[in-house]
C-alpha cells in the first residue's frame, strides 16, 4: 500500500469511528468508503481509497442531495453536480524519534475535558461534535497551561501508520510527536493539511494532493 493510500484509508477510518460515535456507520468497499445518511458537520459523505475509484463508486451509495461532500483522495474524480470545496495536500513522516515535549500531553479519557478540549479545539464555535464514544475509538490529546487546554490533537493508531490530525494550540505538533513517539514505536505518521506549513516544519513531507467536493446547491 502507498503511503497515499495508507493515508486516505486511515483518514475514512477515522471519518467512520466519528460516524459510529453518531449512531451511523458507514461502508467499506474496495474503491471507497461511503456513508448512506449525513455525516458529522466537517466530515464527508464518502472518501475514496483508490486512484480507479468513479463517480459511481460514490454518488450511488451516498445521500447526493444538498449538504453532500466527498473526499477525492487522489484528485482524480470528475462528480457531475458538485464542486471543488477545497483542496489539501497529504502529509507523511518518517518515525518520530523519543524526546521531551516542550508541553506535557495527556490522553482525554472522560467527558468533561473531551468537551473542554472541543471547545478550546473550534475556539468555542462547535459543540457535540466530538461524542464520548469516540473515545473507546482514538486517542485524542490536550495540553494544559494553568489548567486550561491550549493545544492538542486526535491520533488514529493503525497496524502500520498512525494518523494524526486536529492538530491545534502553539508546540502541539512537536508535544504530538513526542507523545506519538513513546506510544507508538517505529510507526509512521499520515494526515493532511489545507496548509501544510506547520506539519513540513515539523519533518512532514507532502506526499499528494485532495480534493473534497460539495454538491451544488
Amino acid at each position: 500500500m502507498t503511503s497515499v493510500a495508507a493515508a486516505a484509508r486511515d483518514n475514512a477510518e477515522w471519518c467512520d469511528a466519528m460516524c459510529r460515535a453518531h449512531g451511523a456507520p458507514g461502508t467499506f468497499a474496495d474503491r471507497a468508503w461511503t456513508n448512506p445518511a449525513r455525516t458529522p458537520p466537517f466530515y464527508p459523505d464518502a472518501v475514496t481509497l483508490s486512484p480507479d475509484a468513479t463517480a459511481a463508486d460514490v454518488l450511488g451509495r451516498i445521500d447526493a442531495g444538498p449538504g453532500a461532500s466527498v473526499k477525492d483522495s487522489f484528485a482524480t474524480l470528475d462528480l457531475p453536480g458538485f464542486e471543488v470545496l477545497f483542496e489539501g495536500q497529504w502529509i507523511h513522516r518518517e518515525p518520530p524519534e523519543r524526546r521531551e515535549p516542550t508541553i506535557a500531553m495527556e490522553a482525554v479519557s472522560d467527558a468533561a475535558t473531551l468537551r473542554a478540549w472541543e471547545q478550546a479545539c473550534f475556539d468555542g464555535e462547535v459543540g457535540g461534535l466530538f461524542l464520548p464514544a469516540i473515545l473507546d475509538e482514538v486517542t485524542i490529546l490536550c495540553g494544559r497551561r494553568e489548567g486550561a487546554i491550549v493545544c492538542g490533537s486526535v491520533l488514529t493508531p493503525r497496524e502500520q501508520v498512525v494518523g494524526v490530525s486536529n492538530v491545534f494550540g502553539e508546540a502541539a505538533w512537536a508535544a504530538t510527536l513526542a507523545v506519538t513517539a513513546r506510544l507508538f514505536p517505529g510507526r509512521p505518521l499520515v494526515g493532511w493539511e489545507i496548509d501544510p506549513a506547520d506539519a513540513l516544519r515539523h519533518g512532514f513531507a507532502t506526499i499528494g494532493p485532495l480534493r473534497v467536493w460539495s454538491k451544488i446547491a
